[in-house]
């Protein structure tokens, strides 16, 4: 199965193509590389086999990736559903962490009302928040954050053979 947005980088820039070959480094049908053709992704001439130098190929297909990406801007998340960036519905959002650092944004869209996601590290969630409230789940008590220690603690036990 072909994927929807080829990977510039697999291009070897010094190489010539021809339509199948550049249809096969991605994985697509041949016609999807011809339908580039059409939309302006220059051949090297007007003969038979067409060629595409490896470096247009890959100007092509960042060009187009550019072209295509849509940046959220502070408060926004980007509604899969939707396609486009959606300020979360009443302007809230939770917090899940996945690391220590890193965590996910969870938000509704005001108009799917599905689930958005937005990936983001606790450095940037100021930049990030924008209008939102973020909620954070209550954390769980941690051995190294407690002030008692366990009951089930061996450590005071001497051993000695």
């Amino acid at each position: 199965m072909g994927k929807r947005h080829p990977n510039y980088r697999h291009v070897k820039v010094h190489r010539n193509y021809t339509v199948e070959e550049a249809a096969n480094l991605f994985g697509i049908h041949k016609n999807t590389v011809r339908e580039w053709l059409k939309s302006g992704l220059p051949v090297l001439d007007d003969k038979r086999p067409m060629l595409i130098l490896g470096q247009d190929l890959a100007a092509f297909l960042q060009a187009r990736r550019i072209k295509n990406k849509q940046t959220c801007q502070p408060g926004q998340m980007y509604c899969v559903r939707c396609r486009s960036p959606k300020t979360a519905a009443g302007d809230m959002a939770d917090y899940h962490p996945r690391t220590e650092k890193l965590g996910m944004l969870k938000a509704i869209c005001p108009d799917c009302h599905f689930m958005m996601n937005r990936h983001v590290s606790l450095a940037k969630l100021g930049h990030v928040r924008g209008k939102l409230a973020i909620t954070f789940p209550p954390g769980s008590d941690q051995v190294s954050n407690s002030i008692q220690p366990t009951v089930n603690s061996d450590l005071e036990r001497d051993i000695r053979p």
